[in-house]
């Protein structure tokens, strides 16, 4: 059979056209495979760190104010300390308490802190006071002449162990870990649990003397109705008379409590429980001297210190003594008692700053 030159022709070309289609321009006709990607490698997140708890630091207060070295005591620092075991007894709004207690000297935390004293001023530490100060804000006023044991005496300890049960235990969560003290005192108040701060300070007394000599009398002026109210002597005997005998001596007078809170009527604090805990009283003689009580100490629910104004003596005017004298019974040292009295002061002690 014989193919026609046209037929063959056609064919030949149909062949080429054919490859063509199917070579992609390669040398073996076909199209090259498609380039193989490699997956990124998988990599494994890196956790963040686990976060390091910063220590706990030990429970503490602050011991500071009018002090020379103002320090930070947690009970590592108390326990180093002499133990002072104590019991005491008051009563609270759920009845009779009895606790047994291991705690710091107060006294002796305030003196080891450097009390700071105006030199130009005979005692003049009688005259400043320390403030308590819960976690919760309840304050209290200690006078310094009442913890001295020179003077008041007072016994009062910063708790941090309970031996009631034996054996000494931290103090519970509703009294520790710090409690301040005021053993003998009626009521429980001036027990300032939860303690934060001890904090010194100098009195907001701004009376000054006479010059000394004979006074005639004395002005109550500050935190009490009406202020300022003066006295002389018919206006003290006027007033509901006491009696209290010092050491050889008898005293006729008018309670200081009766008359800061009765006669005349404290101007308290609003909104604050038990405030006039936190106040004092800055008593100014003639000369410049100046002793301070905090009403605590004379409320007669509290510490129940018969602080008088007195006007006689052993059945005789005072004298030389002027109108009227504060008299502290109780006290070791009468430096406290103040003669030719001129002013009587109260005052509500600020927070601490």
């Amino acid at each position: 059979m014989r193919w026609a030159p046209s037929l063959i022709s056609g064919v030949a070309a149909a062949i080429v056209l054919l490859l063509a289609g199917c070579g992609g321009g390669g040398s073996g006709g076909f199209p090259a495979a498609p380039e193989q990607t490699a997956p990124p490698p998988t990599t494994t997140p890196t956790p963040d760190p686990v976060p390091v708890p910063e220590p706990v630091p030990a429970a503490s207060f602050q011991l500071g104010g009018a002090v020379d070295h103002p320090a930070r005591l947690d009970v590592a620092a108390l326990s180093a300390r002499p133990a002072v075991p104590q019991s005491v007894a008051y009563s609270s709004g759920s009845g009779a308490q009895t606790r047994s207690y291991v705690g710091a000297d107060l006294w002796s935390l305030l003196v080891d802190a450097g009390l700071q004293a105006d030199r130009a001023r005979k005692n003049d530490l009688l005259s400043r006071y320390v403030l308590a100060t819960g976690a919760d804000g309840y304050k209290v006023v200690f006078a310094l002449g009442e913890l001295n044991p020179d003077f008041g005496r007072k016994g009062s300890t910063v708790a941090y162990a309970d031996t009631g049960a034996g054996t000494a235990a931290p103090l519970s969560a509703a009294d520790g870990p710090f409690r301040v003290t005021a053993p003998g005192d009626v009521k429980g108040g001036r027990y300032v649990s939860n303690l934060v701060r001890l904090d010194v300070a100098a009195s907001a007394a701004t009376a000054v003397g006479s010059g000394g000599g004979t006074s005639s009398g004395f002005a109550v002026s500050g935190a009490v109705a009406g202020a300022p109210v003066r006295f002389d002597l018919a206006a003290l005997q006027a007033l509901a008379p006491t009696t209290q005998v010092v050491g050889t001596d008898t005293y006729v007078g008018v309670s200081l409590w009766t008359l800061l809170n009765n006669t005349l009527g404290l101007s308290v604090p609003p909104g604050s429980k038990n405030a006039s805990l936190a106040m004092y009283a800055v008593a100014t003689g003639s000369d410049g001297y100046r002793a301070t009580v905090s009403l605590g100490e004379i409320d007669p629910g509290f510490g129940n210190k018969p602080a008088l104004v007195a006007y006689e003596l052993n059945g005789a005017p005072l004298g030389a003594r002027g109108v009227a004298r504060l008299v502290v019974p109780g006290d070791l040292k009468a430096s406290r008692s103040v003669s030719n009295l001129v002013a009587i002061e109260v005052f509500a002690a600020p927070s601490a700053p």
